[in-house]
């Protein structure tokens, strides 16, 4: 394999920067809805659950076209934002926000059958002590599905790590910019000769998520452990 090249390491640190972000803004949302899935009882439930679920059975090009035509500079919502300085067309903040909608159910799912894997029982016993649902949540339940939470954000990150078809096409593959890990391994393969450079990029992306899994299993039995479980 051939030593990487600066701007390949760029693309390593781009990728990294997206999928840290990606997940982190992510992550509360994924919480709220996979409570409203697992808990609530409303009318259009099974909607929001196909609409959570959509990113995973429409192809990545359909999802990174939608949201260019969504986020674009000339957008309804890109517009908008686009005259408070926020832009997400073309911009490495696209890409993050590519790899998060992307990543957004398996985060969701991961979370949901967490909560539901809780005995309502013990909500309820904390309800007839006088406690709100808010303190509920963050008493009882919360620190009982923190290996859910942990799970799902993991998947997240790898997900996002791995991005490709929304990204490239919703901001491109400009190197320095937008040019994550897999998009770089695509254009080196490109170009006859590079086939090393593209191999030691696939040894990075294996190396830094068997890292972050192995990780994500340390800390959950650990949490695990401390919980009683």
């Amino acid at each position: 394999m051939s030593v990487l090249t600066p701007e390949a390491w760029q693309a390593v640190a781009l990728s990294l920067r997206v999928s840290v972000w990606a997940t982190l803004v992510s992550l509360p949302v994924a919480i709220l809805v996979a409570l409203l899935l697992a808990r609530g009882h409303f009318w259009g439930k099974s909607l929001l659950n196909g609409l959570v679920h959509l990113p995973l059975i429409l192809p990545p090009v359909v999802t990174g076209y939608m949201l260019l035509i969504l986020f674009g500079r000339r957008g309804p919502i890109g517009s908008v934002l686009a005259e408070v300085g926020i832009v997400f067309a073309f911009n490495w903040t696209g890409a993050a926000l590519a790899a998060g909608v992307m990543a957004f159910p398996l985060m969701v799912r991961a979370i949901r059958l967490s909560i539901e894997a809780v005995d309502p029982r013990l909500e309820e016993a904390a309800g007839t002590l006088g406690a709100s649902r808010i303190a509920t949540f963050a008493v009882v339940t919360l620190p009982l599905i923190v290996p859910g939470i942990l799970a799902g954000a993991i998947l997240a990150f790898a997900k996002a790590m791995g991005e490709f078809g929304a990204t490239i096409t919703f901001v491109s593959n400009i190197p320095g910019r937008t040019q994550t890990l897999p998009s770089a391994i695509y254009a080196f393969l490109q170009v006859p000769g590079e086939e090393g450079a593209a191999l030691s990029l696939v040894a990075v992306s294996v190396a830094i998520s068997m890292g972050a899994l192995i990780a994500s299993e340390i800390l959950a039995a650990r949490i695990a452990r401390r919980i009683g479980r």
